[in-house]
């Protein structure tokens, strides 16, 4: 006897949206249906109208983003247009990616239960109801906490318990790893499954990092490319496709390393796992290519431009953010700084440009100690890109924003025209110099801030997570500007980055903190291959590593760097043919 599927919990049917300022609609001819307890993955480049579809459902769209919708839509069998957005916060809890602007109470308590206050439910049921909450999300010694003290991990949990308290049916979630270092995630994606077990909700997760969103099972995978829907199909079957790269969006690297290999991946594999993947038919392909593929040359090494000596600072007397911190960075190089959530990675930087000053050690630039330098005078060698573009710019238009720095500095007219038009051109943005910055996508803010700095001349730059919340074709656009800047003009560059593959394609060495402590200092391959410093560090070792084992390599730091290489020689080809 067949079984009797359930009616859809959300559907979209011919469903066409265009926001009120666009020519052109956002989203075309959607035709979707979510049932009841499914896990759904959204996935699909910037501006390809995921996020547009994500304000559909919980009522963004239109309420607070006007515009015309054609077809129809329904959410719990209802008609969003009739339920407004406090109507639709009944059936559906949405997560958003910057926590912090989703928290309203004083402590984590509060914040929690202010739902259950405007719903005036009485206060002995939601002490009840808070605690089960806290419980379930992890977060009950947390409750009487501020939520901005805390780590980006707990933000995330305390944002799905302010969510769950009023038992939506439908969990959306929006980018929940953008934020997160790899472990911190892993546990997001490992409570997110945890929450569908126990509570049977329905679960959308919109991610731009797909291999990272697939540690645990999906039932779907929805991929959208200019408004529409591309595919609808399991895990196994997206990944034994074109269609991720067709659409520019990241496959997982131990994917992208079979393919590289001349390997056929079938959806009866099941790639949707490294772990239980069906590799017998590839281990002799990898084994070969890794015998036939060259051992990356060692890199020059040059004189040293920073060095940090046993490094220590406090914020509070007593807890210590960084105890006994060294390492030399050296002329040219190009240096990751990785850790989990809260290891002290932005306050060492903060200490670096002299944003505060350490409790015991020193920082030496050219061997001379910096300590007694002002701001001003550090920020002449040593510049800060920080992670959000809009918190940087101050000026409407592109030119005026590069040139203030010198601007302020007393430097004459000609000059500063001479040097920004310079720096524009190295940075692709000098057909655009007359432009307002409003006019810009957000990876070019992110050059423009980069400019801006650079017609200073520092000796070292300092990018705090440049690719964060970047999909695929931007991040890409991003690192290989910064890859080409450093070839071009030398400058040395540190990233702090949650982010392992750009770690791995793009630098040299990672210096790893956690808890306030350095553990390496070392290539970044041997740290993605050693499970020891990835737990201590919140890492997450590379799936490269997994497919290296599993193909019967022992030397899998080995075959991460030869594949890393590869890639590295693929888009030097690329750039050198355009």
């Amino acid at each position: 006897m067949s079984v009797e599927k359930p009616e859809p919990i959300l559907e979209f049917r011919d469903f066409s949206f265009q926001y009120r300022s666009q020519s052109e609609p956002t989203l075309v001819d959607i035709n979707l249906k979510i049932y009841p307890g499914e896990k759904v993955l959204i996935v699909g480049p910037s501006g390809s109208g995921k996020s547009t579809l994500a304000h559909c459902i919980n009522g963004l769209v239109p309420f607070s983003y006007p515009g015309t919708i054609e077809g129809d839509y329904s959410v719990c069998g209802k008609d969003p247009r009739k339920e407004g957005i406090f109507g639709l916060s009944k059936s559906v809890g949405t997560v958003l990616q910057d926590t912090d602007g989703q928290f309203i109470g004083l402590t984590v308590a509060e914040d929690i239960a202010f739902v259950l206050e405007n719903d005036l439910v009485p206060q002995d049921e939601m002490f009840v109801r808070v605690d089960e909450i806290a419980e379930l999300v992890d977060v009950k010694k947390l409750l009487e906490s501020a939520p901005r003290e805390l780590s980006g991990g707990q933000k995330q949990r305390v944002s799905m318990a302010g969510v769950m308290i009023n038992e939506a049916k439908i969990l959306l979630f929006d980018e929940p790893l953008a934020n997160l270092d790899p472990a911190t995630g892993k546990r997001a994606i490992a409570l997110i499954d945890e929450i569908r077990e126990k509570r049977g909700s329905t679960i959308l997760i919109i991610e731009h990092r797909l291999e990272d969103a697939l540690y645990r099972d999906v039932d779907r995978i929805i991929v959208i490319g200019n408004g529409r829907i591309v595919a609808d199909t399991t895990p196994d079957a997206l990944l034994s496709g074109e269609i991720l790269v067709e659409e520019g969006i990241r496959e997982p690297l131990y994917i992208t390393a079979m393919k590289k290999a001349g390997c056929r991946i079938t959806a009866d594999m099941h790639p949707q796992h490294i772990e239980t993947m069906d590799l017998s038919s590839c281990r002799e392909q990898m084994r070969a290519w890794f015998r036939e593929t060259p051992v990356p040359e060692k890199r020059m090494t040059g004189e040293s431009v920073l060095t940090v000596r046993d490094l220590g600072f406090s914020y509070q007397k007593g807890k210590p953010v960084l105890s006994g911190i060294s390492f030399d960075i050296l002329q040219g190089e190009m240096v990751a700084i990785v850790g989990k959530n809260g290891a002290g990675k932005s306050t060492l930087s903060n200490l670096i440009c002299g944003f505060i000053q350490p409790d015991t050690g020193s920082i030496l630039l050219h061997g001379e100690d910096i300590s007694g330098l002002s701001i001003k005078e550090r920020g002449e060698q040593i510049g800060l890109v920080m992670q959000n573009p809009n918190q940087m710019i101050s000026k409407p238009m592109i030119y005026d924003e590069v040139a203030l720095g010198l601007s302020v500095r007393g430097v004459p007219e000609e000059t500063i025209r001479e040097k920004v038009y310079a720096v524009l051109k190295i940075c692709g943005l000098y057909p655009m110099r007359n432009w307002p910055v409003s006019a810009l996508s957000f990876g070019q803010k992110k050059r423009v801030t980069i400019a801006s700095i650079l017609v200073l001349s520092p000796e070292i730059l300092i990018l705090d997570e440049p690719t964060a919340g970047q999909d695929y074709r931007h991040y890409t656009e991003i690192m290989e500007f910064l890859k080409e800047l450093h070839e071009t003009t030398g400058i040395t560059i540190l990233m702090i980055t949650h982010d392992m593959h750009l770690m791995l394609e793009y630098t040299d060495r990672a210096i790893v903190l956690a808890d306030g402590k350095m553990l390496a200092d070392t290539e970044p391959a041997k740290v993605l291959t050693n499970e020891d410093i990835a737990d201590a560090a919140y890492l997450k070792k590379t799936s490269l590593y997994d497919l290296a084992l599993a193909c019967g390599i022992s030397e899998a730091d080995a075959f991460v760097n030869r594949f890393i290489d590869a890639e590295r020689r693929e888009r030097a080809a690329e750039r050198k043919d355009v």
